[in-house]
């Protein structure tokens, strides 16, 4: 799966990634995509025992495999309070949301975001 980074998507919103919520299966890749510069992928929670990686540098094409299940939550690091954010839904296992809303820590538009987009699953 391809995730590009965005400053407008089709439906108009602006400062996006074309997937607001990934669904994948375990071992699946994503792959995220730069299509305009500044633009970023950091992870911030994700399931418990996981080792949230590095922030990937600005312009450059990222690729993460996911061996865990849960829910991965990731951000823009430069656009994250514009709500740049993104969720990664891995084995339909959605057990750690609630460590999500705890740790992710979200602000300006990305927490309202974030809580919708949580009510999503």
């Amino acid at each position: 799966m391809t995730i590009e980074m965005l400053n407008k998507r089709d439906d108009g919103a602006k400062m996006v990634y074309s997937v607001d919520i990934a669904r994948i299966d375990i071992g699946d890749t994503i792959t995220w995509k730069p299509t305009t510069k500044g633009h970023n992928v950091e992870f911030k929670v994700g399931p418990d025992g996981w080792k949230v990686p590095k922030k990937s540098p600005f312009n450059r094409e990222v690729e993460m495999t996911f061996d865990m299940p849960g829910v991965y939550y990731y951000q823009c690091t430069p656009h994250k309070t514009m709500g740049m954010i993104g969720l990664v839904i891995v084995g339909d296992d959605i057990s750690n949301k609630d460590i999500i809303i705890k740790k992710s820590k979200a602000k300006g538009k990305s927490k309202k975001k974030l809580k919708g987009l949580l009510n999503e699953l």
